[in-house]
């Protein structure tokens, strides 16, 4: 046959089809709905999260049994669970800050579980509210001047994540002294002693789980402990991160400063990093400058030299297992030391 003619009609019989398969969703919308609810209930599947037979925070046991308590944590592990992208974020940033966050606690005595009063306090982040508190444990100025962290225009040590811990653990050893009890101490770190007070005398009770408390109170322990066990084990609620994807910890070293500089820019440069990066890795400095009182002196730090390379930042993660968590039962064969850990 003359290619002429055959090219043409090959077109028209592709057209066709195409047609024939389109007349088949268009003419029978019946047919076609029944199939895509069919196809929706085949391919999508939601688990309810399992909860755990016992939990504590700081050591001090939830009652499960209760059924506020079992339904409060069920709620907010569902919530993290399946907020899938903020949950990874949350992951990927404790890999970088929990390790700086840890030995603080531990020299200043309090529970290696108030991390997670800064995660969800700031999800680990210089954020400000809209009530105007700052960085990663979410100071209001007059708290954190109280707490002895410096709060001005130029420097604001609220947005420092080693001075702030510092500053939390001394308000999170204050209210335990105050109640003998840290999950009404982290409650308080919420809603504040005096509101806690106040109602743990209203209501002749002297724990946490036994308070009738505002709703965002109510929730702020049980969201601590969903995210205390998928930390903790992450691949049992899903969660397969890649040790590479998370961020790394840099390698820092420190400059003291004890005369103004009147030029960060300028003073960055010396140090062979831009603006940018003395901001990032100083978050404290407020301003383009920074005026130093005499007698006074502050500690800037720097990336290691090569190490705003991300390869580089990479090539220096500690070994270990490919999948970041302890628990890969599930994973497919061949995904945990195969594809899954590049």
């Amino acid at each position: 046959m003359n290619r002429k003619i055959l090219v043409p009609l090959f077109l028209m019989l592709i057209l066709a089809a195409a047609a024939l398969v389109s007349l088949r969703f268009i003419a029978g919308d019946d047919d076609n709905e029944r199939q895509y609810r069919e196809q929706y209930t085949a391919n999508t599947r939601f688990f309810n999260v399992p909860l755990p037979e016992t939990i504590s925070f700081a050591d001090e046991a939830a009652p499960l049994d209760l059924y506020y308590v079992r339904e409060g944590l069920d709620r907010e592990l569902l919530v993290n669970t399946y907020w899938h992208s903020n949950t990874i974020l949350l992951l990927k940033r404790a890999a970088r800050y929990f390790p700086a966050i840890e030995p603080v606690l531990k020299a200043n005595g309090i529970p290696d579980d108030f991390k997670y009063v800064a995660l969800i306090e700031s999800g680990l982040m210089n954020v400000v509210s809209p009530s105007n508190a700052v960085g990663f444990w979410q100071f209001l100025d007059k708290t954190g001047k109280q707490y002895g962290l410096e709060v001005t225009d130029q420097v604001d040590e609220r947005y420092h994540h080693i001075k702030s811990t510092e500053a939390a653990c001394r308000y999170i050893r204050d209210a335990y002294k105050k109640y003998n009890n840290w999950t009404l101490a982290a409650a308080s770190y919420n809603a504040g002693q005096g509101r806690i007070s106040r109602e743990v005398e209203k209501q002749a009770v002297n724990n946490f789980y036994d308070l009738y408390l505002n709703q965002e109170t109510s929730r702020y322990i049980f969201r601590i402990l969903a995210l205390k066990m998928i930390y903790e084990n992450p691949t049992a609620y899903g969660f397969y991160i890649r040790k590479k994807d998370l961020y790394p910890q840099f390698p820092t070293y420190s400059v003291s400063v004890d005369t103004g500089i009147t030029n960060l820019v300028n003073f960055a440069a010396q140090y062979n990093v831009n603006y940018r990066i003395l901001k990032e890795f100083n978050p404290w400095l407020r301003s383009d400058q920074l005026k130093v009182a005499p007698g006074k002196s502050y500690t800037l730090v720097f990336p290691a030299e090569g190490y705003t390379s991300y390869s580089k930042l990479q090539q220096n993660m500690k070994d270990g297992d490919a999948i970041f968590g302890k628990n890969t039962e599930g994973i497919p064969d061949g995904q945990a030391s195969g594809a899954m850990s590049e």
